[in-house]
């Protein structure tokens, strides 16, 4: 069923995209501020490229991946076996789906993305929500694969 894991993929971009509004609205006009001193503070950045800053002003190439991957997603769901362990699989695509919208919807509306946590005890990009989506879904989708989700054996009968 592909409906739950949508309206759970909705709700999560609401969430990343009314943070992103709050640090549009109350960050941009000060840039930065400290949230917790030498571990992190609240930056506003406008991202124009993906992680680090790679692929700068290739708004449209993110875009059209961005599609390519969701319709990519959904039909992973819907041809997904129906069994426990694949659950967090789903979980997971949710994630990285909610993720990718979070983002693309920045840069179809703004021209880029809204990031603005800063790790300041390390040398780190500022991030948002969406990244976070992204990222712990990428984990949780490999560890599945590494670790849990085997292929079933094949039944070489002859006979």
């Amino acid at each position: 069923m592909i409906f739950l894991p949508l309206v759970v993929t909705a709700i999560l971009v609401v969430i990343d995209q009314i943070t992103k509004y709050i640090a549009l609205s109350s960050l941009k006009p000060i840039g930065s501020m400290t949230f917790i001193k030498g571990f992190m503070d609240f930056t506003f950045v406008e991202n124009r490229g993906a992680a680090f800053g790679i692929l700068e002003g290739q708004r449209w190439f993110f875009v059209v991946a961005t599609i390519v991957i969701s319709v990519a997603i959904i039909y992973a769901f819907v041809k997904m076996p129906k069994k426990k362990e694949y659950k967090y699989m789903k979980l997971a695509l949710v994630l990285i789906l909610a993720g990718a919208f979070g983002n693309v919807i920045d840069r179809l509306f703004r021209g880029y993305v809204v990031d603005f946590f800063e790790f300041t005890f390390i040398d780190w990009p500022v991030f948002n929500v969406a990244d976070i989506y992204v990222v712990v879904g990428t984990i949780i989708f490999a560890f599945l694969i590494l670790f849990v989700i085997k292929d079933e054996p094949k039944n070489n009968k002859k006979g």
